[in-house]
């Protein structure tokens, strides 16, 4: 594999793909444990997938946006290490499956070439900043938030204070205050508001779904723009010292502040702004402003020969944007999923006939952005030709599925087989739905909610159904769930439990009842009219379970009877670390420090120093059998096992030399004195932990 190293001009991103590539040695070779070897290639975006051997790449595309070299550098790769399918995840990235993990050195490097990167995009990390697709062409928006999103992309990778926390952490910038991106779903939710002319943020702090969703906490109404970047390290830093580390379904930040609460969560922050890098930090905004790029060839005229289907296409899928004369196209796809072919003839049309620039969305579309509306006709019939002008964009019909058991380790039962199945009776039977955007049905596979399920109006979780001796795949069918715009949202409700196979019938049902008794009032009105038990009591048949039949053990998509299996999940599951191999991370992360050093990183060195004295400590209390479940409690524990009980001297306590981390502003004289600190400690951990394995 020596060749690829060269071919990448990034120095950064060259060392990082060498280092993966040493990674994957040393676990082949039996140097690095299983569990340890996850945690180091899930921070690459390498995923395991449910079929053994093989491995899912999600690319990472900040708020969804690509330009046609890298959606044909994509399509590239997918080719070459895949199987030229593409899919748009429920966060903006592409995912691709089948690749061996060998070659995912080589794959990164390939993307790199066009500046895409697979780092964080999976594990315990800051996950890809999601932004509404119409960022930037919005009506509604009082100013384009990409270039935010963009500078906060690119201030938290590789940032030492986010490369391994105690779970993943999602961020969002909605548009307007119709909230979009859903703010209050993620760990920090952006939405853009003008204050007596000054541009901010109302920030939402602390959201989440997951099997316990969580309506994000109101951190600000308004934080002027050039605080944005100041106040999202604060908050992470506090998450990464405070935040659950062992226990996985505990470790999510809307835990922390509801064990904390939020005053102390947010006095924390403010007491960690001494040590931040910026206490204000001016985002440049020019290479986001400009005249719309022209077309490279002119765009030929062409004649509709199906009038109505071109007017019921603009109707349902063009919507206008802020800049005059210029429309965005929605693309409609299904699943998720398109395939190298058409991305790669895509990609060609939008280089030479429109802008260069494509997003997807939050509901796995794609959204074509700044055409001309006089070009609206030639962009038809090319689509056309492509098969991606079906209608329903963002409408009931337009489901959102995660992958399910199709390649998911989690995933309990079929999500895209039964999506696929809804969408066809909604289109064969219920055309007047086509452009309904009042309700949303989603569908995930398992608990997790990465199909965003219990956030829609209507929501199907994949289950399994015990009926006597076998086990049949089921559904939990969810209702009320939706985005109230500005920051609010509500969760859906457990309804009832059916069998897969009916959950057509109790699509049906629904939208029946709807049509006969809503009398013009909007979904979530008259789901509130009704009550939960009332839609228990009419969807209640379908869920009894002894008169199921032979068909109703085969999930959708399958051809075999149902068997539920589910594998560890890697999402962002919590490791078990070794103490030799906690020691040897330790050490690297000083030798890191001393190299940020060297390039004049002082907030970066003095934080991989403190990661240097958290990994150390929290080696020895493991090798003692002690809690090591947050970096504050590890602090904590080692002053109590080792110090006071003068196992090692230290000079001070434990908790006041780490501590300096936050007592001290980050200059270079504090960067070279934390990390000798560092280095001395790590000393006095080696002898004592030489000396015990004597004694053993």
């Amino acid at each position: 594999m020596e060749s690829f190293r060269t071919e990448i001009e990034n120095p950064i991103v060259q060392q990082e793909i060498i280092d993966l590539e040493k990674k994957i040695h040393a676990f082949r070779g039996g140097k690095i444990d299983d569990e340890r070897f996850r945690s180091l290639r899930l921070a690459r975006g390498i995923y395991g997938q449910r079929q053994e051997g093989v491995q899912m790449i999600r690319i990472k595309l900040p708020y969804g946006k690509v330009t046609s070299e890298q959606l044909r550098r994509i399509t590239d790769v997918s080719e070459k290490y895949s199987t030229g399918r593409l899919h748009i995840t429920t966060r903006q990235d592409i995912q691709i499956h089948y690749v061996s993990l060998d070659r995912t050195p080589e794959l990164w490097a390939d993307l790199a070439k066009d500046d895409i990167t697979l780092r964080e995009a999976c594990g315990n990390t800051v996950r890809n900043i999601t932004g509404s697709e119409l960022a930037g062409v919005d009506v509604d928006e009082p100013f384009d938030v990409t270039p935010y999103a963009h500078a906060l992309f690119q201030y938290l990778l590789r940032n030492p204070i986010c490369q391994e926390m105690g779970r993943k952490f999602k961020i969002s910038f909605s548009s307007s205050e119709k909230d979009t991106a859903l703010s209050y779903l993620h760990d920090l939710g952006f939405i853009p508001r003008i204050v007596d002319g000054q541009k901010g943020f109302k920030i939402m702090l602390g959201g989440g779904l997951g099997s316990q969703p969580s309506h994000a906490e109101l951190l600000s109404e308004f934080v002027p723009v050039n605080q944005i970047i100041p106040t999202a390290e604060g908050v992470i830093r506090i998450f990464d010292r405070y935040g659950e580390r062992a226990k996985r379904l505990k470790a999510r930040l809307k835990f922390l502040i509801k064990d904390l609460g939020r005053d102390e969560f947010l006095r924390l922050v403010e007491e960690e702004k001494k040590a931040l890098p910026f206490h204000s930090y001016e985002i440049d905004t020019t290479a986001f402003e400009g005249p719309i790029t022209e077309p490279v060839l002119e765009v030929p005229t062409v004649t509709i020969e199906d009038v109505a289907a071109f007017e019921a296409w603009k109707k349902s899928n063009v919507i206008a944007q802020k800049q005059a004369g210029y429309v965005a196209i929605g693309v409609k796809v299904l699943l998720g999923d398109f395939y190298i072919d058409k991305a790669r003839l895509l990609a060609d049309l939008i280089k030479n006939y429109g802008a260069n620039e494509l997003r997807f969305s939050l509901r796995q579309n794609i959204v074509i952005r700044n055409i001309k509306e006089e070009n609206l006709p030639f962009f038809y019939q090319e689509l056309a030709k492509l098969d991606m002008v079906n209608l329903g964009y963002n409408t009931i019909g337009d489901i959102t599925a995660c992958p399910g058991t199709d390649t998911c380790n989690l995933g309990i039962a079929s999500s895209t087989g039964i999506a696929d199945e809804l969408e066809r009776v909604l289109k064969t039977e219920y055309p007047q739905y086509l452009n309904n955007t009042e309700i949303a049905i989603k569908i995930s596979g398992c608990m997790n909610a990465c199909g965003q399920h219990n956030m829609a109006e209507i929501g199907f979780q994949g289950m399994s159904i015990n009926a006597g001796k076998l086990v049949a795949p089921a559904l939990q069918v969810l209702l009320g769930g939706g985005n109230l715009t500005n920051g609010n949202g509500r969760f859906a409700d457990k309804v009832i439990k059916i069998p897969s196979r009916r959950g057509p019938e109790a699509l049906r049902l629904i939208l029946n009842d709807f049509e006969a008794n809503a009398n013009g009032a909007k979904f979530l009105d008259y789901y509130d009219a009704k009550g939960e038990k009332y839609f228990y009591e009419f969807l209640k048949p379908l869920a009894d379970v002894t008169n199921l039949t032979e068909e109703d053990f085969v999930d959708w998509g399958n051809a075999d009877n149902y068997v539920k299996a589910v594998g560890v999940g890697e999402c962002a599951g919590v490791v078990i670390d070794l103490v030799a191999t906690l020691l040897f991370e330790a050490k690297e992360k000083i030798d890191s420090a001393n190299a940020a050093l060297s390039e004049n990183k002082w907030s970066d060195a003095i934080y991989l120093a403190y990661a240097g004295f958290v990994n150390g400590a929290k080696a020895l209390l493991l090798a003692e059998k002690q809690k090591t479940n947050t970096h504050a409690g590890i602090v904590d524990s080692f002053d109590t096992v080792f110090v006071d009980a003068n196992k090692i001297e230290l000079g001070s306590s434990f908790k006041d030399l780490v501590y300096q981390i936050n007592k001290n502003e980050p200059t270079e004289a504090f960067a070279k004195q934390y990390i000798q600190e560092s280095i001395t400690f790590f000393e006095k951990l080696e002898a004592y932990r030489a000396a015990d394995l004597a004694k053993a």
